[in-house]
């Protein structure tokens, strides 16, 4: 198969939307297949690399760090000329055009959706009604515009539920996974303090706040805690603010993996709180590390964690720090070899076997439509050539 991986906002500290296009673009050329990948940046490139092309092109900024491609004919001129059989897609919005030019052209396409709109529209905005009521209405094109999409929880499958009815578009559930020979347990010296950490993007949408009241409110309670937070985003002054004289400490961006398993592993506790998360590779990452994570009672994240893996409470700081201090009570060795055990059912080569199986499907689809077309095409121009034929009386 020929797969072309197309992007929007992914950047070189954009955490789970590269982590994936990467795994999952690895496993496609490991198994014997072509990949393309195409993503927004600021010039335009081509270059090939062990794991096909990557075609980059000039895209504005659009916050936070992010760029959005927003001529999708370009895109398209480059499928044209590259060929493929299938596309996914890990775009909503600007690249919808590509989609219906795969449909013209008998190639297969899948929507992996990597965020729930609704929920992280009312995160952003505060108003849920209204983000319901929107992406709803994206969500009815976006079921008629491709062939499968992909969701990663039951929690991300709900948004579509609805809407799919009906429609020629099954909705496929495949979890994400976690590079398990990188992430894994490391000796470290436990310290007196409770250490907790929070890995993930410091945007309103990922609830970073959240994670910094949780440890503001055990320093309040006179828990002798400490918060370590990695990664940048364009709240990060909010957070020390609201940090105050709380031992937290914020460390940027950690390029390497390698790295960031260390710290995670150094933790007692991992923080991976947000509601509207649709899945959660920052709660795989700190469990194959050995460390227990807790999270929010709702999102894609509550359903990686199990109650021997970590622990989960309403999304507020009374709640989770409370669920933080009964994880924190259990036995180290069983909780960190209970974390390592809940990452391994999740291995990347599962979901790099289940999406191969998709693009298939779409791809055959896609070809059997095509020749039924050519067939029909032939039909219609021998029968309107055909000699008229005269009945002796």
């Amino acid at each position: 198969m020929r797969i072309a991986q197309l992007a929007n906002f992914v950047g070189p500290a954009s955490g789970g939307m590269r982590t994936a296009l990467q795994a999952l673009g690895q496993g496609y050329v490991g198994a014997g297949h072509r990949r393309l990948l195409i993503v927004p940046g600021p010039a335009d490139s081509r270059i090939t690399t062990p794991l096909g092309d990557v075609v980059q092109f000039r895209a504005p900024r659009v916050g936070g760090g992010y760029r959005m491609i927003v001529e999708p004919w370009r895109v398209i001129e480059v499928l044209e000329g590259w060929g493929p059989t299938s596309l996914e897609l890990s775009d909503k919005l600007t690249l919808l055009p590509v989609a219906r030019w795969a449909s013209r052209n008998g190639v297969g396409s899948v929507l992996f959706s990597h965020e729930r709109l609704d929920d992280m529209l009312a995160l952003r905005t505060g108003l849920d009604t209204t983000a319901k009521v929107s992406v709803g209405l994206l969500n009815r094109l976006l079921v008629r515009s491709v062939d499968r999409i992909v969701v990663t929880s039951r929690y991300a499958e709900d948004e579509f539920r609805r809407v799919a009815a009906g429609a020629d578009c099954p909705i496929v559930r495949i979890p994400l996974g976690v590079d398990l020979d990188t992430f894994r347990p490391h000796r470290v010296e436990r310290e007196g303090e409770l250490r907790l950490v929070h890995a993930g993007r410091l945007s309103r949408e990922k609830s970073p706040h959240l994670a910094v009241a949780t440890a503001v409110e055990l320093h309040g309670r006179g828990v002798p805690v400490r918060l370590d937070v990695y990664g940048v985003g364009p709240h990060r002054d909010e957070l020390v603010e609201a940090a105050g004289s709380a031992p937290i400490r914020f460390h940027g961006f950690l390029d390497s993996r390698t790295d960031l398993s260390h710290r995670l592993a150094a933790a007692d506790v991992a923080l991976s709180v947000c509601p509207g998360e649709t899945f959660g590779l920052a709660v795989l990452e700190a469990l194959a590390s050995g460390t227990p994570v807790v999270t929010a009672d709702r999102g894609g994240a509550r359903e990686l964690v199990d109650v021997v893996s970590g622990a989960w409470g309403r999304p507020e700081p009374a709640s989770l720090a409370d669920a933080v201090l009964e994880v924190a009570d259990r036995p180290v060795a069983s909780r960190r070899d209970a974390a390592r055990a809940r990452a391994e059912r999740y291995p990347w080569s599962a979901t790099v076997a289940s999406m191969l199986d998709v693009h298939a499907g779409v791809a055959m689809r896609r070809s059997r439509s095509r020749a039924r077309g050519v067939m029909s095409s032939r039909s219609v121009s021998a029968a309107t050539s055909m000699e008229p034929i005269t009945i002796a009386r």
